[in-house]
C-alpha cells in the first residue's frame, strides 16, 4: 500500500527543505555548482510538486493564495541562486516550514474526513 496524498504532501514539503538546507550548506562552503543543484531541486519539488497538485477548482482561494505563495517561493528561490543569499534560503525554508506545520496540523482531520466517506459508501 502507497502513501496517502496527504502523506505524499508532506513528502514534498520535507524534500524541498531538505534541498534549501541542502543549498544553504553548499553555499557556505562556497560550492556554487551544488548549490544551483540544490536550489534547482527545490524549484522543481514547490513548481512539479506542490503547485502541480492545487486543486484549483475545489480549493478555490486558498488554492489561488497557495499557488501565488508557491511561484514567489519560487521567485526567491531563483534570486536567492543568482545572489547568494542565504538569507532568501532562510525566508524560503520558514514559509515551507509554516505550510509544512499547517499540512500536518490538518492531518488527523484529513483521515477522520476520509473514513467517514468510506463508512458513507460502504452503507
Amino acid at each position: 500500500m502507497g502513501a496517502s496524498p496527504h502523506r505524499l504532501i508532506a513528502m514534498l514539503y520535507q524534500g524541498a527543505r531538505q534541498a534549501v538546507a541542502l543549498a544553504r550548506m553548499h553555499l557556505q562552503q562556497g560550492n556554487v555548482a551544488a548549490r544551483g543543484d540544490a536550489i534547482g531541486k527545490a524549484i522543481r519539488i514547490v513548481e512539479s510538486g506542490l503547485q502541480t497538485s492545487l486543486n484549483r477548482d475545489a480549493g478555490g482561494e486558498i488554492a489561488a493564495r497557495l499557488d501565488a505563495l508557491y511561484a514567489y517561493i519560487g521567485r526567491r528561490l531563483l534570486e536567492a541562486n543568482a545572489q547568494a543569499s542565504d538569507a532568501m534560503l532562510v525566508e524560503v525554508d520558514g514559509l515551507l516550514a509554516t505550510l509544512e506545520e499547517a499540512w500536518t496540523g490538518i492531518g488527523p482531520e484529513v483521515a477522520r474526513m476520509a473514513a467517514q466517506q468510506a463508512a458513507d459508501v460502504a452503507r
